[in-house]
């Protein structure tokens, strides 16, 4: 059964966006001696793949569930997650994705919130017993995930189709306990056209995809796009900047998917001037801002192409960065919007052309809403059904958007509204920054001041800083008033810089202060 209208299911089939193939179809096409995945767990081929997701498919049937049943799968990255959720869909079964580092208070919620019927595991994730967090999270039942015990025979299908349900995977936002995002194949499928021809990719195209699977960005680039294409790709159990540089080198990879936090920690790891990435042609980042400065330096130290989707795991593809895009374009904005997806600009409840205004969109990339979670529908979408993303932009005379802030990340210091993104990026600028986080500090005066969190390169201090945002002529309601240097920025589950932990801390650290 469609998650969408019949008429909008039509609408985009009858375009060719959505198409009637299904990821089990685009593993069976693939060649089977060719290699699907360099993992932890070894090389596996796509005839592996298909064997031992049938397999599993028939486990899973025969543990006692039911085509249409939601299945939780806690894993860190490897095969074995791909062949988890291609079983599930073999099986008829509904993949509810988790974060692999998810805490237990937020496992035990999206196994609530999704009335998942198990809890699928190794025996031991990240240290634990599989069966312990199961019990202890409230889970129905717990599945052990073990590839050496399969069932001979496996489960051919029918499966589930293109426009039903396949996957729920949390959003990885800085606030609150996450929500369940409704996806199709064909939401995911979307991306892979777009992806190709904004990186021109040829026939032989090597992966790495070091994003945590369940999210938006880690399904398209690791489960959907190169099954789509037959390409191989390279999986880490857990992202590790200097392992990562060793298999980018080792692979010869060629389209790197990282999320901004990882490439940046490529960029700052001891091995990066060392490490052969001259294979690398186009890497896709995202998921949060990208430091104009530091994508720049990343082109000029590797030779590829630094591109990006803009979009959320709600909206899907909105824009898109290619590789024939100016690199000033290219760094500086989210690219084009893509035709299909038709955008908005909201400013006051009213549209305004070309922005500045919050981004609302309808198209093929967009959810069907959130799991059973009717207040949190109520907000994404708007009465006329186009979902807001929560995010500011523009679009400018060449038709590049621009995202200028978000809704609810903004500073309100004094009655004006200070755009973290804007501080990030002027921060960003100097040289002494390798990484940056700008977050709101309460201030009993002004209600809030801005805090500017730095990963550096050398010592750096606020005066200092400051001489450098004048000289630059960045404006003086741009400047952060409190600066806090760290070996690292703390990660979210999503693998996102973590906001929520850094708003905590200034908090802690400058709560009480008066002035400045």
């Amino acid at each position: 059964m469609s998650e969408y209208p019949p008429d909008v299911v039509a609408a985009h089939h009858a375009t060719g966006e959505w198409t009637a193939e299904t990821i089990a179809a685009m593993v069976a096409r693939n060649d089977r001696d060719r290699v699907a995945f360099v993992a932890p767990e070894g090389t596996v081929t796509w005839g592996e793949y298909d064997t031992l997701s049938s397999r599993l498919a028939r486990a899973y049937l025969d543990a006692g569930f039911a085509p249409g049943d939601r299945l939780a799968v806690l894993l860190t990255g490897g095969a074995l997650t791909h062949v988890a959720y291609l079983a599930a869909q073999k099986a008829g079964l509904v993949t509810v994705g988790i974060g692999p580092r998810a805490g237990d208070a937020e496992i035990t919620h999206i196994l609530a919130r999704s009335g998942a019927a198990g809890l699928a595991t190794r025996a031991t994730h990240r240290g634990r017993p599989g069966a312990d967090i199961a019990a202890r999270c409230g889970a129905p039942r717990h599945v052990l995930l073990d590839l050496d015990t399969l069932p001979a025979g496996g489960h051919a299908g029918p499966g589930l189709g293109a426009d039903e349900l396949f996957f729920v995977n949390s959003t990885s936002g800085t606030t609150g306990l996450p929500k369940c995002v409704r996806q199709t194949m064909n939401n995911r499928k979307y991306f892979g056209p777009l992806a190709h021809a904004a990186g021109r990719f040829g026939p032989d195209e090597v992966f790495a995809s070091v994003l945590p699977a369940p999210y938006g960005f880690g399904l398209w680039s690791a489960h959907v796009v190169p099954a789509m294409y037959g390409y191989p790709t390279v999986l880490t159990a857990e992202f590790d900047a200097a392992a990562t540089l060793r298999l980018i080198e080792r692979h010869r990879v060629t389209v790197l998917c990282a999320v901004t936090a990882q490439f940046i920690m490529l960029l700052n790891d001891p091995a990066f001037a060392g490490t052969d990435l001259s294979s690398l042609r186009v890497m896709f980042t995202g998921g949060e801002r990208v430091p104009v400065a530091r994508a720049r330096e990343f082109e000029e130290r590797t030779g590829c192409a630094v591109l990006q989707f803009y979009g959320s795991n709600e909206a899907g593809p909105l824009s898109v960065t290619t590789v024939d895009d100016p690199r000033t374009a290219r760094l500086t904005t989210a690219g084009r919007p893509i035709p299909g997806a038709h955008l908005r600009f909201i400013a006051d409840g009213a549209d305004v052309p070309g922005g500045p205004g919050q981004v609302a969109a309808k198209g093929p990339g967009c959810t069907p809403g959130y799991l059973d979670d009717d207040a949190a529908n109520a907000a994404l979408f708007r009465p006329d059904g186009w979902l807001l993303t929560g995010d500011v932009a523009t679009v400018d005379a060449d038709g590049y958007l621009a995202i200028t802030g978000r809704i609810a990340d903004f500073i309100i210091r004094g009655g004006h509204n200070v755009s973290a993104l804007v501080v990030e990026e002027a921060v960003g600028g100097h040289p002494a920054v390798a990484q940056t986080a700008v977050v709101a500090v309460p201030d009993p005066v002004l209600g809030e001041r801005v805090c500017a969190y730095v990963v550096t390169r050398a010592p750096l201090t606020l005066d200092t800083l400051r001489v450098h945002l004048d000289a630059a002529g960045v404006s003086k309601q741009n400047w952060p008033e409190y600066l806090v240097a760290l070996p690292d920025l703390p990660l979210g589950t999503g693998g996102k810089i973590d906001k929520a932990a850094l708003r905590l801390d200034a908090a802690r650290r400058f709560g009480d202060t008066v002035t400045r």
